[in-house]
């Protein structure tokens, strides 16, 4: 059962008359409208300094990178050393964008201390590697004469391979933002903000800030011999800090404005004149300006994240990040949005398989999610933990193993402050490697530790938390009308940008809202072709505008849309393509009774569920309305309470419980019913369909779509089908199967809940 989020309005505030007068001194074309200012006030933001360094970077001091003290002096000193020397040094890397564009900040700004032909780099391969040094690419470095690794985004727990570098007579300087080691690892320097203080400016700086805060140590150091200006490398920095989701507060924010203002100048240059051409056409093909923090999430994140995920190697990202080709760079960045295509379709089959599996789950006693799959692909399980971590508001580590392999591999994602670190550490006698932060973390353990690891960690998070499903809350800052949602809110909301954790994207409940012009579709990618990863348009419109707002619900189809009213949680956003539009986060349907006067003269309902209906004094007692079909939604109830209060009859709930059942068997009668009807030619009517399989006309519709993509021609008239087989129509297409699945499972677990609902909540709920 998925928990169902609680929604939490901020509390009213009221900042200081002095507060929002700053605010209008400091944003002259900010309107009268005073949510901005309460929405900084509620963020924290409470002084008129703070305000200040908030709103603008100029305002901003940026922290010094030699607070990192002396380890910071000794990596200056070590790389000033094989800069005399003529050393050769090589940058190890990570494959995800905090990694890639790391390694292409060291790449061009140790480039203007060192020739080319001493400097290198090194990214692992994803599916082959993982996280980390290791010790075939050490020994591999040291066969080409490497005398120095320089890490980024990576390295700070790898103590046996840095002193396997030290036989092999290579010094390591680590720049990483994980989590440290218990002991200091014998390198020449490492640079880990970790080690300041939480309430350190640098302390949250992801692995990208802190190789340019060593770049940046180099050019206070050294001033005379950098050609490019130290600027140049901020729109990597922001695309490295944005996509890694840290915290966006101090040094984190500053860098990621100057970023996004750089990144907006190069784009606006001709493609042949832009600096970064790799990154202008990556902006082209996910049709972005590089003006919001949402064109690096939503585009160009993903896309240097997929390259990885799919091919495995990712070290063309950097050369797609650095190079000045424009013809190579064009055919990298278009390698890199085809394999971001490819990865949504991959992400989405195993979704949709981890819903199924986790469906099997006891989730009342289950407080992590471990699942297990040796097919499933290693390079988007972290993508997938992340949004089954988030459906079932549980801490969700996914794993697969290669055939004949010994050990499984995966990733894990947590979920309301859980710190997951420490929860997969506390099972790290059962692991083989392991690596991470808070919030996310990569693991692999030998199969045979599977079953205990799954119920260590379960015990250690009873141990650590309440018991019982912990309930999300779903933070909502603003109450506002269709009305109210359009360009002049969206600037005054864009101060706050960028936003991330720390200072999350405004969500707006709008309430009494209805939907129309309602359509799903899948994406397309820039060659025009279908991507099995669904998203429904609509216009969303209330009293206060009957023209709306067009917006997008991501991963779910038309049919997911109420007809009725709803309250609707939303984000308002604004792109080239789509304009200012709205995008759901949650939304709950209105009960139509809770919107109309009660009606006194509706009669009780009776709960004849433990009665056999043949009692005639039960019957003759006031001829009611008998319910015997079990319900799926409030609105069939509601439907058959005003058919009873039109004929003045009392309802009566006389449905039997219902037990659950596996989806999969469903999809199996289904499919045998199909070559039933196929062999003998029979026709059937889709009630009798519907009542046999138990389920709804909307899940019915999905089942026949999926059969006819194996192979089945479904013929329909006047409500009957007629089901013949041919296999040379059939084409695989396991993803209209999960929809199925998703949806039998989805009614099954209604079915169940109204069939247990009391009689209480019953009549309280449907009288108004």
């Amino acid at each position: 059962m998925k928990p169902t989020p609680t929604w939490q309005l901020a509390p009213e505030v009221e900042p200081p008359d002095w507060f929002v007068y700053e605010l209008t001194r400091l944003t002259p074309r900010l309107s009268q409208w005073d949510g901005l200012a309460k929405l900084l006030w509620q963020r924290g933001i409470q002084n008129r300094d703070t305000l200040a360094r908030f709103l603008s970077p100029q305002q901003y001091t940026p922290t010094s990178p030699f607070e990192f003290g002396e380890e910071m002096q000794q990596a200056v000193a070590r790389l000033n050393q094989a800069r005399i020397e003529g050393e050769k040094v090589t940058i190890w890397g990570d494959f995800d964008a905090d990694g890639v564009t790391s390694t292409a900040v060291l790449l061009d700004g140790l480039g203007q201390f060192f020739p080319a032909s001493q400097l290198d780099y090194y990214i692992p391969n994803r599916l082959t590697e993982s996280h980390g040094l290791n010790v075939a690419g050490i020994e591999r470095l040291a066969e080409q004469g490497t005398q120095l690794i320089v890490t980024c985004d990576t390295g700070s727990t790898n103590l046996a391979e840095v002193e396997l570098g030290q036989r092999l007579g290579i010094d390591t300087i680590i720049t990483d933002h994980h989590t440290l080691p218990a002991l200091r690892p014998p390198v020449a320097a490492i640079i880990n903000p970790r080690y300041l203080a939480e309430d350190h400016p640098l302390f949250h700086l992801s692995g990208v800030a802190v190789a340019y805060k060593l770049v940046e140590a180099l050019y206070q150091q050294f001033p005379d011999i950098p050609q490019a200006s130290l600027d140049e490398l901020l729109d990597l920095v922001a695309i490295g800090l944005i996509a890694d989701l840290v915290q966006l507060t101090g040094d984190c924010r500053y860098l990621a404005q100057r970023g996004i203002e750089c990144l907006q100048r190069d784009y606006q240059r001709s493609p042949e004149a832009r600096r970064r051409p790799g990154i202008g056409r990556l902006l082209d093909l996910c049709r972005k300006t590089g003006d919001r923090p949402t064109d690096i999430s939503f585009g160009i994140g993903p896309r240097i994240n997929a390259v990885s995920r799919i091919y495995g190697d990712a070290s063309f990202c950097v050369q797609l990040l650095t190079n000045l080709d424009l013809k190579r760079c064009h055919r990298l960045a278009e390698s890199a949005e085809l394999a971001n295509t490819r990865r949504k379709e991959i992400q989405q089959s195993v979704v949709q398989d981890a819903i199924l599996e986790v469906a099997q789950l006891d989730l009342s006693t289950t407080q992590a999610i471990v699942l297990h799959k040796p097919e499933w692909p290693v390079g988007v399980l972290g993508l997938v933990a992340s949004q089954i971590a988030q459906e079932y508001h549980k801490p969700t580590l996914l794993l697969s193993s290669e055939l004949g392999s010994k050990f499984a591999q995966g990733s894990a994602r947590s979920v309301a402050q859980i710190d997951l670190y420490q929860l997969v550490n506390s099972q790290a006698h059962l692991l083989h490697r392991f690596g991470g932060h808070p919030f996310a973390a990569g693991l692999s353990l030998p199969l045979e530790n599977l079953a205990l690891f799954t119920e260590g960690i379960n015990q250690e998070l009873n141990r650590t938390l309440a018991s019982g499903d912990r309930a999300p809350i779903l933070h909502i800052d603003l109450e506002l009308t269709v009305a109210d949602l359009g360009k002049e809110l969206f600037q005054e909301l864009k101060y706050l940008e960028p936003c991330g954790m720390g200072n999350p994207v405004p969500r707006i409940l709008v309430r009494n809202c209805q939907f129309t012009q309602v359509y799903n579709a899948n994406i397309k990618d820039n060659k025009g072709n279908k991507v099995k990863y669904i998203k429904t348009h609509f216009v969303l419109t209330d009293s206060s505008s009957k023209e709306g707002i067009p917006g997008l619900w991501w991963g779910h189809y038309q049919d997911d849309i109420p007809s009725g009213q709803s309250h609707v949680v939303v984000e308002l956003d604004f792109n080239d393509y789509q304009k200012y539009h709205v995008r759901i986060i949650d939304l709950v349907p209105v009960q139509q009774e809770q919107l109309s006067t009660p009606n006194p003269e509706l009669k009780p309902i009776l709960d004849w569920r433990t009665q056999q209906l043949d009692e005639p004094e039960k019957i003759a007692e006031s001829d009611p309305w008998v319910i015997t079909k079990n319900p799926v939604s409030w609105q069939e109830i509601e439907e058959w309470l005003e058919q009873a209060n039109q004929q003045q009859k009392t309802v009566a709930i006389a449905y039997e419980p219902f037990t659950p059942h596996r989806p999969i068997d469903t999809w199996t009668k289904l499919v045998g019913m199909a070559k039933y009807l196929s062999r003998t030619q029979e026709s059937i009517s889709v009630a009798f369909l519907q009542d046999r399989l138990q389920v709804t006309a909307t899940a019915l519709h999905l089942g026949l779509n999926a059969l006819s993509q194996i192979g089945f021609t479904i013929n329909s008239q006047d409500n009957r089908l007629e089901i013949s087989y041919n296999s040379k129509n059939a084409f695989s297409n396991s993803n209209l199967i999960y929809t199925f699945l998703s949806a039998v499972q989805e009614e099954q677990f209604r079915r169940q809940y109204f069939a247990q609902l009391s009689l209480d909540t019953l009549q309280r709920t449907t009288s108004g």
